[in-house]
């Protein structure tokens, strides 16, 4: 299907007039009015100078970005501030102008300003005022009446503090001002605001084609995530005043947790959007664009009752990951055991490992055994998606297995899914000199591995390496630049350390740096402290590459066993017949 878009530049008269066919909508999902009197200010002082520079030339005050939505109204996408603080300006003059002498100057913008503010009678040409061209039904702000109530009498409250009353008496201030400073162009002023300055409407056939141009253009702020469309869709559909409140309440909570886990609440519909995906049995590579996987047929995933309730699960799930919280009767969030895999799987280079462990907690978290089954299925996933980043580091490696296991694990809390294999010695040539985005996890992995490690490893720590990047040239006289270099990146001259430490040990050679690692809370470092040998050198590195080598291996190889078979799977009643009866004819040694 063609993408229609239409782009016709307008007066403001023109532009503010089409609203009498399709009027004007800042939908729910746009932020509130936010522009404060300096840029209103400026918006003024510029139409002023305009004017007194005489300028031939129309001013351009902008695009504004818009579609027709299935009740024709024009739904505003971008320049929602600046076509509301020109109604505002517009209703200031005609405030001002209505109750100045009538002269042909004074009726003739009466004239204009109506038809730009208001719908019309068609054959009286007389303005209804309670029938405003611009609307605001921004979610959840109290201040939509406020505006409606300033574009209809021209009047705000005393006290009001909302930034449309602000702006408006701003507006009023301005006018009163010029008017009587600059009496004989306060005229031409009002004439070039509605007649020359221009926009650009940008109209386009859809909220896709005009939330994709708006994207485009925007470089004022913040573009409009899907979750504003998300709330939005949602808080329409909930008929009941009460629920509607609930909601509100709800997403605001769920909002403001997400930012404090590290999280958004878009990202928590996007991880939601994989487990939906697992319930369909979808397991295309493709992975679709949010608000396009939401959207279809209606939007009715929006609408399912525990949409909320996952949201809020997802959510409990990062704030154990991300802050190292406790969950209330979830005994899962203080297995040391399982905390430290997750802290490890945080390390992976891309962000394919969080879509199964999201799935498996959201699908069998009330399950019996949880705890247990949990933490076999990390092992399992770790060493798959680890091994085979070593080998192959790239997000394909394994992009068609996790979208398979995320389909697997609905059916199953021990899923059945066979990762390519990955050659062993492959693995450990590739473990001396690794792939530096696994570096991080590979060092989770070893510290964990240390019995006497008996907390998670601090949020702030860096990359030590043992023998310094920056070391003497007399250091080794008989060995090559390029050798002490490579060899310095082995895996087996690192090791995570604190970074407030890290900056005191900065580059010392290790006699220096062992004091600092004393102090250090992760076990590995402090034995390195104990280390016998007043230096670190290359021989000291290849021996530690070899040793952590193997010690990956055998995690590896402990791990490595799909949880399936890491536990006796219950025998049906004919299978347990047949066994007995080979037993009853002493045949065992087939079983």
């Amino acid at each position: 299907m063609s993408t229609t878009i239409e782009i016709n530049k307008k007066s403001v008269r023109e532009f503010l007039g089409s609203g009498k066919k399709e009027m004007f909508i800042i939908p729910e999902y746009q932020r509130p009015y936010a522009w404060t009197d300096e840029e209103v200010q400026t918006l003024f002082d510029d139409l002023v100078e305009y004017t007194q520079e005489r300028m031939d030339s129309p001013y351009f005050l902008g695009t504004i970005v818009s579609y027709t939505n299935d009740n024709k109204e024009q739904e505003i996408i971008d320049g929602q501030q600046r076509i509301t603080t020109l109604c505002l300006l517009l209703r200031a003059i005609y405030t001002k102008i209505e109750k100045m002498d009538h002269t042909d100057e004074r009726n003739n913008f009466i004239g204009q300003i109506e038809p730009a503010l208001w719908q019309t009678d068609e054959l009286t040409g007389k303005a209804n005022r309670k029938q405003s061209l611009l609307e605001s039904r921004v979610f959840e702000s109290e201040y939509n009446a406020i505006l409606t109530n300033i574009l209809e009498t021209g009047t705000i409250g005393k006290s009001a503090k909302d930034n449309y009353s602000k702006n408006y008496s701003l507006c009023q201030e301005l006018i009163d001002q010029y008017a009587k400073d600059e009496p004989l162009t306060f005229y031409s002023f009002i004439n070039n605001i509605l007649n020359k300055a221009i926009v650009l409407p940008i109209k386009a056939d859809s909220q896709d084609t005009a939330l994709t141009i708006f994207s485009t253009l925007n470089d004022r702020g913040l573009p409009l995530s899907d979750a504003d469309i998300f709330k939005a869709k949602i808080y329409n559909n909930i008929k009941d005043p009460i629920a509607r409140n609930e909601f509100i309440e709800k997403w605001q909570e769920i909002s403001t947790s997400a930012e404090y886990a590290d999280e958004s609440i878009q990202k928590l519909f996007y991880y939601y959007m994989f487990y939906l995906r697992a319930l369909e049995n979808d397991r295309r590579t493709t992975t679709p664009g949010l608000r396009k996987y939401y959207s279809s047929n209606g939007f009715y995933r929006l609408f399912e009752p525990n949409l909320m309730g996952n949201l809020t699960s997802i959510l409990s799930f990062w704030m154990v990951v991300n802050n190292h919280e406790e969950l209330e009767e979830e005994p899962w969030s203080s297995n040391f055991e399982i905390l430290k895999l997750l802290d490890t799987l945080s390390s992976y280079p891309n962000e394919f490992w969080k879509y199964p462990v999201v799935n498996y907690y959201l699908k069998h978290k009330e399950s019996q055994d949880f705890e247990e089954h949990f933490l076999n299925f990390l092992k399992w996933l770790f060493v798959n998606l680890c091994s085979r980043y070593i080998v192959t580091p790239t997000v394909n490696a394994v992009k068609q297995n996790i979208l398979n296991l995320n389909a697997e694990i609905i059916n199953n809390k021990k899923p059945r899914i066979e990762f390519r294999a990955v050659d062993k010695n492959e693995i450990k040539e590739e473990l001396k000199n690794p792939h530096r985005n696994v570096v991080r996890m590979l060092l989770k992995l070893l510290a964990y591995d240390n019995e006497n490690q008996k907390e998670l490893l601090p949020d702030k720590w860096e990359i030590e390496h043992i023998l310094p990047k920056k070391w003497q040239e007399s250091y080794f006289p008989n060995t090559s630049e390029e050798e002490v270099d490579n060899t310095i990146e082995h895996l087996g001259n690192k090791v995570p350390f604190e970074k407030r430490l890290n900056i005191v040990a900065s580059n010392g050679y290790f006699a220096k740096k062992k004091e600092s690692y004393k102090k250090s809370n992760i076990s590995i470092v402090q034995e390195l402290s104990q280390f016998h040998l007043a230096d670190w050198k290359l021989e000291q590195i290849r021996e530690r590459d070899i040793r952590i080598s193997d010690r990956i291996m055998n995690i590896f190889e402990n791990w490595s066993s799909n949880p399936v078979s890491s536990e006796k799977e219950e025998l049906s009643e004919e299978e347990l017949k047949a066994i007995e009866l080979i037993r009853s004819k002493g045949l065992e040694s087939y079983l």
